[in-house]
């Protein structure tokens, strides 16, 4: 088991990264926004079970394909970048529905989870984020190597999510506060397609050195 200042130090690093808003926390604010905090707490648990398979991923060595293989990263990258595109120009075709009742939400709920984390899989730069990030906090002399990385990664993943929850929900009440007019919902639907797009842009198009 790894040290209680290993620990100290791994919550300390976690945290500064966690509250240092990225592409997730993007992610998740539009969906509450957009659907409700109940949906963006959906889909930050969509993210936390991505971050649970990346950190396996990484735990056995099947993250490093994509430091290895140009090829496989760019794949996974412009899927990714692809399907945020789709979610946006989908976003931007839909019809406004100022009337949708909160019964019709939940059944969406699981779409809205699959969403998430097939938004977060599809982002190749987590998987190598764990790799590059777990490691300085992995010693082989304190037990195996793949169990430390699994109980970081599922630390990092916990903390993840809450920060996520937080997020969605200030920006889920803050939407709702403000919610009423149809014209809003017409500004929010186009102000939310364009951030997809822009996220899928910025996957597409940014360094893979970048996270």
């Amino acid at each position: 088991m790894p040290t209680w200042t290993t620990f100290s130090l791994f919550l300390l690093a976690a945290l500064g990264l966690l509250f240092i808003p990225g592409p997730a926390v993007l992610f998740v604010m539009t969906r509450s926004v957009d659907q409700g905090r109940r949906v963006g707490v959906i889909s930050s648990l969509g993210v936390g079970a991505a971050d649970l398979i990346q950190t396996t991923a990484a735990a056995f060595g099947l993250s490093a394909l994509l430091l290895t293989s140009a090829l496989a990263f760019s794949v996974v990258k412009y899927l990714g970048a692809a399907y945020l595109i789709y979610l946006g120009i989908r976003t931007l075709l839909r019809r406004d529905e100022p009337h949708l009742t909160e019964r019709a939400e939940p059944k969406s709920l699981p779409r809205m989870f699959l969403q998430g984390m097939v938004v977060e899989l599809l982002n190749p730069k987590t998987a190598l984020f764990f790799l590059a990030f777990l490691p300085q906090f992995v010693d082989p002399a304190r037990g195996t190597i793949a169990l430390q990385f699994l109980l970081f990664g599922s630390l990092y993943t916990i903390l993840g999510f809450c920060s996520l929850t937080l997020y969605g929900l200030v920006a889920g009440t803050t939407a709702t506060l403000i919610k009423g007019s149809t014209r809003f919902q017409r500004i929010q639907r186009y102000v939310t397609g364009s951030i997809y797009i822009a996220l899928g842009l910025t996957a597409a198009f940014a360094s893979s050195e970048k996270k």
